[in-house]
């Protein structure tokens, strides 16, 4: 099968070929009820970036959910390596992949059916982040005892309005508070932030994502502080970044158009990048 470059290749269970080829039935529950986990990792050098580390989550995330994922961890990175490597065979740009289990064919309703799972490998290019961004705080808020708390769901709707919001303002990402009034997370990435000269960064008792880029980032800075935080901490930063699989460390330099003091990156924002692209360059299974 032929793609053109960079339409995206896939595994959909078991098999390879273009995304614009692969179907996913209309019953599924990935599509009907949002029923599914997911991992985006970035790809270098042809390698699935921390594959180790997101298959770790994604079983969290599984077992969060009573989903059972069909296939082990070494028959997932089997898939992972074989569709990015068709796709770069095909001349295709890969810079990330995104791995997807749903509960597979199911009734309308909440319960799940019996006809297994899907599983699913999508390619698709690097893309761009700017060195410095905007962030916009939206008022809807994460609940740290919900179902899907700490889940890195496919039922992302609530992010697709939030994240529609920021880019009416300017803003390429939202920022929530959590139902107690803490700073929590962005759509699809987790905050830091520089106060009184001490790097911190919100705990995972505020529902945010246990991100894989924030995990590196606590490991290799060895500053960095897990702490309550408020909005206003994010507002009155002295500097502040986000991190995500695909964004690395960006700095943040406005918050709802209100600019941080500090220029754009900052120095802790640039030491914590640098250390991070160190790790990034030295290994891809950290």
């Amino acid at each position: 099968m032929n793609a053109s470059s960079n339409a995206g290749w896939c595994w959909l269970n078991g098999r390879i070929g273009p995304t614009a080829e692969a179907t996913v039935g209309v019953t599924d529950h990935g599509l009907t009820v949002g029923d599914g986990i997911f991992e985006t990792m970035k790809v270098t050098n042809g390698v699935a970036f921390a594959l180790a580390r997101h298959l770790r989550r994604l079983r969290r995330s599984a077992a969060a959910l009573d989903l059972d994922v069909p296939l082990t961890d070494d028959e997932l990175r089997t898939a992972c390596d074989a569709v990015i490597a068709a796709a770069t065979d095909a001349g295709d740009e890969v810079g990330r992949v995104r791995l997807t289990v749903t509960g597979g064919p199911g009734p309308s309703g909440s319960d799940r059916g019996d006809a297994g799972r899907t599983v699913l490998l999508v390619t698709g290019g690097a893309g761009r982040w700017e060195t410095a961004t905007t962030v916009a705080v939206v008022p809807f808020t994460r609940n740290p005892t919900g179902g899907t708390a700490g889940v890195k769901s496919t039922s992302y709707a609530e992010n697709v309005v939030a994240l529609a919001r920021a880019y009416a303002v300017g803003a390429s990402e939202a920022i929530f508070a959590d139902v107690h009034g803490r700073l929590s997370e962005g759509t699809g990435s987790n905050v830091f932030v520089v106060r009184g000269g001490r790097l911190l960064t919100p705990a995972l008792s505020t529902a945010c994502l246990a991100g894989i880029t924030r995990e590196l980032v606590l490991e290799v800075t060895d500053a960095v502080e897990t702490e309550d935080l408020t909005l206003d901490d994010l507002r009155h930063a002295e500097e502040a970044f986000l991190t995500s699989s695909t964004r690395d460390v960006q700095a943040i330099a406005a918050v709802d158009e209100h600019a941080l003091p500090t220029p754009a990156p900052g120095p802790v924002t640039v030491a914590v990048a640098d250390a991070f692209a160190r790790l990034v360059a030295r290994t891809t299974d950290p």
